[in-house]
């Protein structure tokens, strides 16, 4: 007789242990109190070793000023502070590739203005430094079971609970599960989710530069014609995160370059805006392409983060709006369990999505469109585009509106992303 799959049994279900998985818990763990039951499932392995946490990573991420409230609320800005860079100001050029000059035709200060809150509107955070506060914040909470090494093979939902079905036969229920498990999804293709997706042609490469200058927390973005190319500081003053978007064809032939070569495109690139500059990292990749999930729910299921909506890297806010939809997933839940109705209920899930589709629906599209407008040489577009940029330049306030709304700081907040005199 053959023996039954390992059965268990929790509160809440997280598939995907990256970023948004793991704050998402921790969130979670804090508003609804230590008796709460939650498995994160995780298919990558347990690190070896603290140095094996994401270390070699050379990916930087633009925090905005609502997530750094969000990361405050739940003990995580403190460990992450010292790495964190103020964006002082940020400075976007359009030209051609070889053009002797990048004359800078937009400029602003990136200092927040909006009521109480203050300071920068973005900070700029290794991703490695990142992974490591929260793997060391996911260990110390009691009520989060986290099982690494395990892929999701199945997922169904009835009425009271969900259950998932793990690759190696166990099975997990709980009244609610939470897709995080990032851009392919394998839960949100268990539930039958469509996506509407579009191939850039496009594929981002990262990587770390040491320069002579002092980058005086400045951060630069060229529209290029391949794509943008971004120049985000890092703590210290002489280290930068360089991300940029190539054409596919392009991107692959400068992958394959040796060091010397590759850093001869990152100099170019960079156009001596730093003074000399050298490889401080190791460089990655990945396609690029926008996809929004048709639904973020179904019958206890909620979507977050690159399961629901995956941008372009354009504006930097790709975890910012992971963020943003585990602090709206959290109220949701936390006011549902406040009055008695159990954590899936639908009534909390259809308040879920209505509260974050249409921000993400429009970020999708406001980014694909940017990205298509830029990464073009088409004369009389650059024409148009020095003009409108140039008219923007000249405008204060209305600079002002695009630094509060990159800070996350702007609509219907959820409570996690408010200072906490304003929750």
């Amino acid at each position: 007789m053959a023996t039954p799959p390992e059965q268990n049994s929790a509160d809440i279900i997280i598939a995907g242990g990256s970023y948004v998985g793991l704050t998402l818990a921790l969130a979670l763990a804090r508003e609804l109190g230590p008796d709460l039951d939650l498995v994160v499932v995780d298919r990558d392995a347990a690190p070896t070793s603290q140095v094996d946490v994401d270390t070699t990573d050379p990916r930087a991420s633009a925090i905005s000023a609502g997530s750094r409230n969000l990361l405050a609320a739940l003990g995580l800005w403190a460990p992450l502070e010292g790495d964190a860079t103020p964006v002082s100001a940020i400075e976007l050029t359009d030209s051609s590739l070889n053009a002797g000059v990048r004359r800078p035709l937009l400029t602003y200060d990136n200092a927040v203005r909006n009521g109480s809150d203050s300071g920068a509107a973005s900070y700029i955070i290794p991703n490695a430094r990142i992974a490591q506060v929260l793997h060391d914040a996911v260990a110390a909470t009691p009520s989060v079971r986290r099982w690494r090494g395990a892929s999701v093979s199945g997922f169904t939902a009835g009425s009271d609970t969900a259950s998932v079905t793990l690759v190696d036969g166990r099975r997990l229920t709980a009244p609610l599960v939470v897709a995080a498990d990032g851009r392919r999804s394998a839960v949100r293709e268990l539930a039958g989710i469509q996506t509407v997706a579009f191939d850039h042609d496009q594929i981002g490469i990262v990587t770390v530069i040491r320069h002579e200058r002092d980058h005086v927390n400045r951060a630069i973005q060229h529209f290029l014609p391949g794509g943008p190319f971004a120049i985000l500081p890092l703590a210290g003053g002489r280290r930068a995160c360089v991300t940029w978007s190539e054409n596919a064809h392009e991107a692959r032939r400068i992958l394959a370059l040796g060091d010397g070569a590759f850093l001869d495109e990152v100099d170019l690139r960079v156009a001596g805006r730093l003074g000399a500059v050298t490889l401080d990292g190791p460089r990655a990749s990945w396609p690029l392409e926008t996809h929004l999930a048709r639904r973020f729910v179904a019958p206890r299921l909620a979507l977050v983060g690159d399961a629901a909506h995956s941008v372009h890297p354009i504006a930097g806010q790709g975890l910012n709006l992971g963020l943003r939809d585990v602090a709206a997933l959290v109220e949701c839940v936390a006011d549902a369990a406040r009055v008695g109705l159990d954590l899936g209920t639908m009534d909390a899930l259809t308040r879920y999505e209505r509260w974050r589709r249409f921000d993400t629906a429009v970020s999708t599209a406001t980014f694909g469109g940017l990205n298509r407008l830029f990464s073009n040489d088409n004369t009389l577009l650059r024409s148009a585009r020095e003009v409108g940029l140039g008219i923007l330049d000249r405008l204060p306030g209305v600079k002002q509106l695009f630094v509060t709304e990159a800070a996350g700081l702007s609509g219907d907040l959820p409570k996690l992303l408010r200072l906490p005199a304003e929750r």
